[in-house]
């Protein structure tokens, strides 16, 4: 258990260390009690027999509800997206003084 909390707690954190948003499979070494991050896999398998499902479904989310998550999520990230500015317009046109 304090094993898999800590591959957990790695995963997040690798996830984050990169700055990823939605899907992405972190893979590790594991040797004795020793834990490497093996690879950080942004475009995993996505078949209801590929790897990364089935690690969500041991974990208790069902194929179904992997899916509804991550397409709810594309949704949030796309409304926020759009709410962001891309250019800069200045009121007052201070480079023309």
């Amino acid at each position: 258990k304090a094993m898999m909390r800590k591959i957990q707690d790695m995963a997040i954190q690798a996830f984050q260390a990169i700055d990823l948003c939605g899907m992405a499979r972190v893979d590790f070494l594991v040797h004795g009690k020793t834990i490497w991050v093996n690879e950080v896999n942004t475009i995993p398998g996505f078949t209801p027999i590929s790897m990364y499902p089935k690690l969500w479904d041991a974990s208790g989310i069902s194929y179904p509800r992997l899916l509804d998550e991550l397409v709810t999520l594309a949704i949030e990230r796309h409304k926020e997206k759009q709410g962001l500015s891309r250019t800069y317009a200045p009121k007052v046109a201070w480079h023309k003084k």
